[in-house]
């Protein structure tokens, strides 16, 4: 079972599973594991589902007896991040951890799925239950948007976070700067004309990113190895790609899963890849939420630890619980 929304588009969709055809594919973080969900794409009746039982007591109990990072916890590993970013002169290295929520007894998650739809009305909204894994997502990242008849292909840097009320600091524009070039520096392997937009405002429910779009044209065999290039991106990564993906193997607590994948959609005009942020495994008895943040040198423990409640609050405010 699978439902989605576009950006920007309130149609309900899902896949038929009448053929073998992949419609929606979930890439973990580390492109080992995928999840799809096959036949063509079709509008569900919004009132067909408004007659849908979803609930927290049709999925798996949680077998990972985990607890989450209390905040001296994540503080500490921090400043430990903080120091490596230092002495190697890292431009940003992306550290996340899990919040788990379990105060509830039942969670509808038809009704959960609405608000988190209405909140994020600019992002790709899903849930989905293949019988062994449940989440819940909805972020605004394209990682890649290739149109099959023109081969235009449009991506973006996203990266820097604040309430949407306060201004930026030298912290969230320095993060920024090498996600642009990083993603700069890949389209021109393989196109000569790429056109990059100034940088501006992306919001985001209550908070905003830095953001820089991207477009240009690329031979259709080239695709699949220009997303393999550019994921996993400085903005859930960090650079070097390898050296961070180490550090972030060694100092995370929990595996990402699917958090900071990517998820692939098919229609008959495009192939459109999304950044899976703002995102939860969902379980019968707890919901896990992955959250994270750009760290650089300038870093504060503090203020990381804040960014991270308010980016836990894009799934955890939408949640109708009983």
């Amino acid at each position: 079972m699978i439902y989605f929304k576009f950006p920007f588009d309130e149609r309900l969709l899902s896949a038929d599973e009448k053929n073998t055809k992949n419609a929606v594919t979930f890439f973990s973080y580390n492109s080992l594991h995928q999840i799809s969900f096959n036949g063509d794409i079709f509008e569900i009746d919004p009132s067909e589902f408004t007659h849908t039982s979803i609930t927290s007591e049709t999925l798996n109990d949680d077998p990972t007896n985990s607890s989450a990072e209390t905040k001296e916890e994540y503080s500490k590993t921090l400043q430990q991040v903080i120091e490596v970013i230092k002495e190697n002169k890292l431009p940003k290295l992306v550290y996340s951890r899990r919040k788990i929520f379990t105060d509830f007894n039942t969670i509808n998650y038809r009704e959960s799925f609405n608000n988190l739809c209405k909140s994020y009305p600019n992002a790709f909204r899903y849930l989905f239950n293949d019988g062994q894994n449940a989440w819940m997502g909805a972020f605004s990242e394209v990682l890649g948007k290739f149109n099959k008849t023109t081969h235009k292909f449009e991506t973006m840097a996203l990266a820097g976070t604040l309430p949407v009320s306060e201004e930026w600091s030298e912290k969230e524009i320095e993060e920024q700067k090498p996600v642009t070039t990083y993603i700069q520096d890949i389209l021109k392997n393989y196109s000569d004309d790429v056109e990059q937009s100034e940088t501006y405002d992306h919001i985001s429910g209550n908070i905003k990113h830095l953001r820089t779009d991207f477009k240009t044209n690329i031979k259709a065999e080239d695709l699949d190895k220009l997303i393999q290039d550019l994921h996993p991106t400085p903005a859930v990564c960090g650079i070097p790609k390898d050296f961070c993906n180490e550090s972030i193997r060694k100092y995370e607590k929990f595996p990402r899963e699917f958090y900071a994948g990517y998820i692939k959609v098919e229609t008959e005009e495009s192939i459109l890849y999304f950044v899976n942020l703002r995102c939860a495994r969902l379980y019968k008895d707890s919901v896990h939420v992955f959250v994270g943040g750009g760290i650089t040198a300038q870093s504060n423990p503090e203020k990381e630890w804040r960014e991270t409640e308010l980016k836990s609050e894009a799934i955890l405010k939408n949640l109708v619980v009983s």
